[in-house]
């Protein structure tokens, strides 16, 4: 297992939609393996293959480092499709690996139903709810080249401008290997 450098806002891969998995291979298994390995370097409880510069639409989470969760599995999810939302919606503060210190509330269903493939490339269905649910909808959307700060109101990107710019000149001290400015993607 090897310790992967995130992508940070700014890499174009991050705006970007991935491409489907169309089987799973040793290098899928390699990839999905340094996903959790250095998603759990950085702290985080999901990671999205773009995240670390792959065009695949794989998804890893592991939230039982979180107090209630303690219990859920870790769950990879391939070519992860949200199939139904929730009415009720739920305000809670988001942040990403690679937009590191920068948070902020955001509005999601509080649960959600994702269709996907497992590592055996079988198709399964999940109903999540709570933590699950909100780190599902913030990875899912990675997938589709979207960011949390996509998802705030104007004033308040205004006001996380500097430290977004700071992020994007990696002018910060990053706790966790990280790109250099890219704009390529590996396979």
């Amino acid at each position: 297992m090897a310790l992967l450098p995130v992508t940070l806002i700014g890499d174009k891969i991050l705006k970007k939609k991935t491409n489907n998995v169309k089987e799973v291979d040793v290098k899928t298994i390699e990839l999905i393996r340094d996903m959790f390995e250095t998603m759990r370097n950085a702290n985080g409880i999901g990671l999205a293959a773009n995240q670390v510069g792959a065009d695949k639409s794989i998804i890893v989470i592991d939230v039982s480092v979180i107090e209630g969760n303690e219990e859920t599995k870790p769950i990879v999810f391939i070519n992860p499709k949200l199939t139904h939302f929730s009415d009720k919606k739920v305000k809670i503060e988001e942040g990403c690996l690679s937009i590191p210190d920068v948070r902020a509330e955001i509005e999601r269903p509080e649960s959600v139903t994702v269709e996907y493939k497992d590592t055996e490339f079988k198709d399964q269905t999940l109903k999540a709810d709570g933590v699950l649910a909100r780190v599902i909808q913030h990875e899912y959307d990675h997938l589709q080249g979207i960011l949390f700060t996509d998802l705030i109101s104007d004033d308040l990107k205004k006001k996380l401008n500097k430290d977004i710019i700071k992020i994007k000149k990696r002018k910060v001290d990053f706790q966790y290997p990280v790109t250099e400015s890219v704009d390529y993607q590996i396979a």
